[in-house]
């Protein structure tokens, strides 16, 4: 693996273009980039919960922060205009699937025609050379079968905000064969990671935000499916493969594509496995039942993994930080901040310290 001054050399003075920079990931994402020494412009709803990782860490006060919506093609095409960036980081969204039920609608014109909306921006800036487009575990055919799947395998998500995120990956393959093909046009591809955790989430319905709400609630962790088997990871190990994807192919636009960044097997556990885990690391008695009468359906798939051996070939990426030590760093984060510690200081350590323990 390339060292860390490299990649932060590559990133140093570039202009990336952040949708979604106001969400949890997307926070993430930037403080890492910032670390860099990149140029980040940030174009994205308000943050999508109070309190937020954006706003705790007063993020937008650190860099071009532009509060919009990417149904907006006009305001969204002027903002990258004026940025001229040299990469494009898509994570804007909506990315809950008990929501998309409800406001399928919505989850459509934003995961669906805000891709487009994107991708028709980037073919009016000829600055860009680099962009991924960040979709999510969920667009494959789920047969619920124990193999990891591959990236060239039917993508075909069963609920709306799967299926929108399926859609998104379509539209993104057609307009790289259709309007990016020739050698001038900038590299696109698309990442798909597993189910991430790490300080700062609150969002409804994510199991480890749902168990830090029920522990300062005084109430027992209730699971709506603790045999459910997820890839998760830790927020970084999804970002570092999208920011090596993003210098790899502007460096070198043969390797475009669809890439899968999720974790070993090892780390593909159970919710119930998970939640076990968190009740071992966060200790205090908390512990965890199963209520899957008080979540009434929609489906949700009980199996899901990803093969990431193309990321590794290819980008030689490689997961490092495996589940216990992900639950041990989300919780070192929710203890840190309610001691008082800021969040922006134990994030930008956990970034530093992620990376000391990935090159050392």
């Amino acid at each position: 693996m390339e060292s860390v001054a490299e990649i932060s050399s590559f990133y140093n003075n570039k202009r990336v273009f952040i949708t979604g920079h106001t969400g949890f990931k997307g926070t993430w994402l930037t403080r890492i980039l910032m670390m860099f020494g990149a140029d980040v412009v940030g174009y994205s709803l308000e943050p999508p919960t109070n309190p937020s990782l954006f706003n705790q860490t007063r993020t937008g006060n650190q860099i071009h922060s532009v509060i919009g919506d990417v149904r907006d093609r006009a305001k969204l095409t002027t903002v990258m205009q004026e940025a001229r960036p040299d990469i494009v980081l898509h994570l804007a969204a909506q990315p809950i699937v008990r929501t998309s039920y409800k406001e399928p609608v919505l989850t459509y014109e934003t995961n669906v025609m805000g891709t487009v909306n994107v991708l028709e921006a980037v073919r009016e800036v000829k600055s860009i050379r680099s962009v991924v487009n960040v979709t999510t575990d969920k667009v494959y055919l789920n047969r619920e079968r124990e193999a990891g799947y591959r990236e060239d395998e039917e993508l075909c998500g069963y609920d709306p905000y799967s299926n929108s995120k399926s859609c998104s990956e379509l539209v993104t393959y057609s307009y790289r064969n259709s309007f990016f093909a020739d050698k001038s046009a900038p590299a696109i591809s698309t990442a798909r990671s597993g189910n991430v955790i790490g300080g700062g989430d609150y969002a409804a319905d994510r199991i480890i935000p749902d168990c830090i709400r029920a522990v300062e609630q005084g109430q027992p962790i209730m699971l709506r499916n603790p045999n459910s088997t997820r890839p998760y990871q830790h927020v970084l190990e999804c970002l570092r493969g999208y920011l090596i994807l993003a210098q790899k192919q502007y460096l070198d636009k043969t390797i475009t594509g669809a890439y899968n960044f999720g974790p070993d097997d090892e780390s593909c556990v159970t919710t119930g496995e998970l939640a076990t885990l968190f009740c071992d690391k966060w200790g205090d008695g908390v512990y965890w039942e199963s209520k899957k009468e008080l979540f009434p359906p929609p489906y949700e798939a009980t199996f899901l993994k990803l093969d990431n051996t193309k990321a590794k070939k290819i980008l030689n990426w490689f997961p490092k930080w495996d589940i216990k030590i992900a639950v041990e760093k989300t919780i070192e984060w929710e203890k840190a901040v309610k001691k008082g510690i800021s969040a922006a200081e134990i994030t930008d350590n956990q970034i530093k310290e992620y990376l000391i323990y990935l090159y050392e």
